[in-house]
């Protein structure tokens, strides 16, 4: 079925999105290339020899004019309309591509996907050894991308036309097309490395492969007004600082939309810093190509798909994450924000405010320190430490779960204030799903569904010290007959304003092994304060 769809979409593409139907952007890109042939700073791609057809290769005359205007010092390698077929395209230091409106670069398919060897493929993924075993395939190899750049500065690529991923592959080896790790093919749109000064501005991508964008080691990085439509990750921003992402849309059923990492692929942890995310969509929705579209089109309800789609951080987390801020960000049909660190990574000085959410899919938030530790033997268990979240509302969230905040045993999640949120879900809960205990997972894969039911409906809170929760509202569809909070081995809680509906023999608050809690001005409780609670319900 998933093959059926992408056919549908694929058809659509060739009429449609290779045929100058691309993205209107509310604001042109700020460099407005000449008209002329190569010289003057700007090298237009046809000078070069590529057609523009989208049935010849122009991945020669497309790499040899960007290596002129290199060669030249920089300059603007011009994409005018027309739909450019290509495999690898080689970007260069104080080069930008333009793609202009009507513009389309498809990615060629990969030759165990009907292309001749002769034909063509994509570049060779590059060896990465020793640091291979540390993080996923994707994340070692940059050259097996239909757009690639390593050691460079000073790098553009702007719109408002159109990247499709046509011949990317999955990267997975269920993937009915060939297996990232064949010869010759590609499973990136967009792969940089160790690059800085870079822009990335007014385009869209369809069918991303692996990643639309995958950006590792780069530093002063500006991803702005894209519009992302894929098949797995929309942007994985790795190992970089000062990082601007903003007006961007990204819909991604398949795998995380925007995602913080800070893997061992530059064999060594290096964190990811100094990142701002604001006014971006994230969805897990509509059908790949629908958002692009703008049709919104959304699965058919038995339709089998994870719906993913969401911010994250992690799952490779060997550096860390610091000095980070969310912003003014809108989930759809997607899990929650995902906050982890599992591979002994620094997750601290965050903040996250003026969130909304609808038809969350799994837990609306989701906070987990952990000790999977996939990196170089030796590390130490990772910190996750003074994060603030705020103004966050979410509408018709799936009620099997609540929000996670999960330290472990040896180490607790601390300095965690949450306020202003209001959470409507699904209810229905019951007593019997209120005796569930979940497991700890401390060295598994993070994530919200392998928890399974929670005992409660607003939060699970374990191994944490020093939260604060205030103006926090919990609304089920419902009856729920489960408590709405549960800490376990918690120190340090304090609750005020907390508002949960009010139903017979069902307490509001489980403390188990609970120290220095408070609540107070919440319904429907009395204030209270506790010094120590092995077992208490409120």
């Amino acid at each position: 079925m998933i093959d059926t769809a992408r056919r549908k979409i694929f058809q659509m593409a060739g009429a449609g999105f290779a045929g100058g139907l691309v993205p209107i952007f509310a604001r042109q890109s700020a460099t407005q290339p000449g008209n002329g042939p190569a010289g003057h700073g700007v090298f237009d791609v046809r000078t070069f020899g590529a057609t523009a057809d989208g049935k010849t290769l122009d991945t020669a005359a497309i790499n040899r004019a960007i290596e002129s205007a290199s060669n030249s010092g920089g300059g603007t390698v011009r994409f005018p309309a027309g739909n450019y077929l290509s495999y690898s395209i080689h970007l260069k230091s104080n080069v930008t591509l333009s793609l202009e409106t009507g513009t389309t670069i498809i990615g060629a398919d990969s030759p165990a996907q009907g292309s001749s060897a002769s034909s063509g493929a994509y570049d060779l993924a590059e060896p990465n050894q020793p640091w291979e075993p540390y993080q996923d395939y994707g994340h070692n190899h940059w050259h097996n991308s239909l757009m690639c750049g390593i050691g460079l500065e000073n790098v553009a690529i702007i719109g408002p036309g159109l990247i499709w991923g046509r011949g990317l592959s999955h990267g997975r080896r269920r993937d009915p097309g060939p297996i990232a790790e064949q010869p010759g093919v590609g499973n990136k749109a967009i792969a940089l490395k160790n690059c800085r000064n870079v822009l990335l501005r007014d385009f869209g991508i369809l069918h991303g492969g692996h990643f639309g964008i995958l950006a590792t080691g780069v530093d002063n990085l500006t991803i702005d007004n894209l519009i992302i439509d894929t098949i797995r990750d929309g942007m994985d921003i790795d190992c970089c600082r000062n990082v601007r992402v903003s007006n961007c849309a990204v819909n991604s059923p398949w795998d995380d939309g925007i995602c913080l990492k800070s893997s061992y692929a530059l064999g060594e942890a290096r964190s990811t810093d100094m990142v701002n995310i604001t006014n971006c969509f994230v969805s897990g929705s509509f059908e790949e190509g629908a958002l692009l579209n703008a049709t919104f089109k959304k699965f058919a309800p038995d339709f089998r798909v994870p719906r993913t789609g969401r911010i994250k951080f992690g799952t490779e987390s060997n550096g860390g994450f610091r000095n980070i801020t969310i912003s003014n960000c809108a989930f759809d049909g997607c899990d929650g924000l995902a906050l982890e660190s599992v591979d002994g990574a620094l997750l601290e000085d965050v903040t996250v405010t003026n969130i909304t959410m609808r038809d969350i899919v799994h837990d609306p938030l989701f906070l987990r320190l952990g000790r999977r530790m996939r990196g170089p033997e030796g590390r130490p268990i990772g910190t996750f430490q003074r994060v603030i979240i705020s103004n966050i509302v979410c509408h018709n969230s799936a009620s099997k779960g609540s929000s996670l905040i999960l330290g472990i045993p040896e180490k607790n999640i601390q300095d965690l204030r949450i306020h202003d949120v209001y959470i409507e879900h699904q209810g229905g809960g019951t007593r019997e799903m209120a005796g569930t205990q979940p497991a700890e997972q401390d060295i598994e894969y993070p994530d919200p569904g392998r928890f399974g039911t929670t005992p409660s409906h607003g939060f699970y809170i374990r191994h944490v010290k020093n939260i604060d929760m205030s103006n926090i509202e919990i609304c089920p569809a419902k009856q729920e007959l489960r408590p709405a909070f549960v800490l376990s081995d918690v120190e340090g809680a304090d609750f005020f304003r907390i508002k949960a509906p009010d139903v017979s023999d069902v307490p509001m608050f489980v403390l188990d092994k609970v120290t220095d809690f408070s609540v107070a001005r919440s319904r429907p409780v009395s204030d209270t304060e506790i010094k120590q609670a092995d077992h208490k319900t409120i």
